[in-house]
């Protein structure tokens, strides 16, 4: 099972808790880069981080390993211009370059995730499916599908990029990435990473929220659940962050308490990377 990740330095406690969760539902050995990029203020992701991922992989299964690629050179030799001013850091742009990058633009297929990615389940099911002539699957945004119709007003189509699996012989077939990259490089764009790749996406299959469920609470058949920011209007309007590492909010403002075991290994764990 190919698994992505893109991220710079800051995103490494994030990725261990996603990492330590896969492992406790998902036995198959697991392929997993870490594409990251030194540039400018932004630090990458750090060797030190990316060989304890790998030894902590290799418990599982010997089979596994954790690959850090720094795409540097790939990303400053085609800069997204018009969308380098925004709040995100260039790692939020990188799964736009990844059939640049030989290691992976050679697979069948990767399921890229962001950092912030919990998962609840065996991934066997969405991985594996069907997707002969689709360039990509994944589940709608919450908010955007509301906004956003690339392929017709009526059609609900947005889909939120924090959890997509691309098939990657289609994409480079269709030259989706390329475009989805040249869209950043002359359109100014709100989250420019993930209108860009639904601008590109021609082919896609969308699945149930259950892959990628968006909402601060998962659900009962909840794979993947995405602490992505979530709108609060009550008391007042508000835009609501909480990421998994941060434990005490997890508690206190979602009073979630179901990945404690996995967040307790992770305390004990953090202060090697």
């Amino acid at each position: 099972m190919n698994i992505l990740y893109c991220g710079d330095a800051g995103t490494k406690d994030g990725i261990l808790i996603s990492v330590l969760s896969i492992l406790k539902y998902n036995k198959v050995p697991l392929s997993i880069y870490i594409l990251t990029i030194n540039y400018r203020d932004t630090k990458g992701f750090t060797d030190k981080s990316a060989e304890f991922l790998d030894r902590l992989v290799k418990q599982t299964n010997p089979g596994s390993f954790v690959k850090k690629i720094d795409a540097t050179n790939v990303f400053i030799r085609d800069l997204p211009e018009k969308n380098m001013g925004t709040y995100f850091t260039p790692c939020s742009m990188l799964r736009l370059y990844i059939n640049k990058v030989p290691e992976i633009s050679e697979l069948d297929r990767i399921l890229y995730l962001d950092y912030d990615v919990v998962c609840r389940g065996d991934l066997g099911e969405f991985y594996n499916m069907y997707l002969d002539g689709i360039e990509a699957a994944g589940v709608l945004d919450i908010y955007g599908k509301n906004f956003y119709h690339y392929h017709g007003i009526f059609n609900f189509d947005y889909m939120n990029s924090g959890v997509m699996l691309f098939n990657m012989a289609e994409c480079k077939k269709t030259g989706m990435f390329d475009k989805a990259v040249q869209l950043c490089k002359k359109r100014w764009m709100m989250l420019a990473d993930q209108a860009a790749l639904n601008k590109a996406i021609k082919k896609r299959r969308l699945v149930p929220r259950r892959f990628n469920e968006q909402g601060e609470r998962p659900r009962v058949d909840t794979v993947l659940h995405h602490f992505s920011n979530n709108f609060k209007f009550w008391p007042y309007f508000r835009v609501q962050k909480v990421k998994p590492f941060e434990i005490e909010k997890v508690h206190k403002i979602l009073k979630i308490t179901e990945y404690d075991d996995i967040l307790s290994e992770y305390s004990n764990l953090k202060d090697n990377l």
